[in-house]
């Protein structure tokens, strides 16, 4: 059905014969509801808006494929994993915003897992995984999600998540979690909260395989490193200790993940308005993007 305008005017004469109710794509000479009269006119502008009014059919922000728009290939700095279609209505970009926060927070993490300069203890990473890989992370999985991009509300929320349930796991004397448990205890516990994490991370790979190689490798090493740790808790020693091997391997595949988000973010900042350069992020050889410049460069040596 036509929008129609939730106005009501005087009832016109007889000679007129029109009802007291109107749409907005037609208008009587005289209303005074706002639109256009004998005296008022309505400019270009206001016709177009009325139009797009009356044929309005949801929610202004809802991704909606008309089929009439051109696929982009796969970026990452958008968070895209497989050929997209533009949203109709513009947003900024949330997904370098939350790889940023991703990237930040993961990189503290996982020098601690590394045991750079002896240090261990991850207490300083709480107020990061609270505030920007968090809740900063989680609204810009929001904002993809507004965007009309599944797969990067999924994976930016998801994460969030992860930080946020991690700090409270972590808040000491907060929510009293560590202290249910005795130290072997809560390793193997805090081992089945991984692999949950490296089981979903498992999904995001499996959806990133036609993407772009930084992509790929940007998932699959938080995926080894979801993997390491899991293991180091779950085969830790009689203190309740992690194995070192395995902790420290966690840690530097999270380090190269987070360098990894943060030049994904880049790619997804950097543009020729801002930048003397563009971020390269390399099409695999299968990609639709891929096949493309195979099929080009065959034609062009034919």
């Amino acid at each position: 059905p036509q929008l129609r305008a939730a106005v009501s005017i005087p009832r016109p004469t007889s000679e007129s014969n029109m009802s007291s109710s109107i749409d907005y794509q037609s208008v009587p000479q005289g209303s005074d509801n706002g639109a256009a009269t004998n005296n008022h006119p309505l400019n270009s502008d206001q016709q177009t808006n009325l139009q797009n009014w009356s044929s309005y059919r949801g929610n202004p922000l809802a991704h909606t494929d008309t089929g009439e728009s051109v696929r982009y290939p796969p970026f990452a700095g958008y968070l895209q994993p497989g050929a997209y279609r533009p949203p109709p209505r513009e947003f900024a970009n949330p997904a370098p915003l939350g790889l940023a926060g991703f990237a930040a927070t993961t990189f503290v993490l996982s020098l601690l897992n590394w045991h750079t300069r002896g240090l261990a203890e991850p207490n300083i990473v709480v107020s990061l995984a609270f505030g920007y890989g968090g809740l900063v992370q989680l609204l810009a999985g929001m904002w993809e999600m507004a965007a009309g991009n599944t797969f990067g509300a999924t994976a930016l929320s998801s994460y969030g998540g992860f930080w946020i349930s991690l700090a409270i796991v972590l808040t000491p004397g907060g929510f009293e979690i560590m202290a249910a448990y005795d130290a072997v205890g809560f390793s193997h516990a805090f081992s089945f909260f991984l692999f949950g994490w490296f089981i979903f991370t498992t999904l995001m790979v499996l959806c990133v395989l036609r993407s772009t190689v930084v992509f790929f490798l940007l998932f699959f090493f938080v995926w080894l490193t979801f993997l390491c740790l899991a293991l180091a808790y779950l085969y830790c020693d009689a203190t309740g200790t992690p194995n070192i091997a395995l902790q420290k391997s966690g840690g530097m595949f999270g380090i190269l993940a987070a360098f990894l988000a943060w030049y994904v973010a880049l790619a997804g900042i950097a543009d020729d308005s801002n930048s003397f350069f563009t971020i390269p992020v390399w099409h695999f050889p299968w990609s639709e993007k891929g096949r493309a410049a195979r099929q080009k460069t065959e034609e062009l040596k034919a």
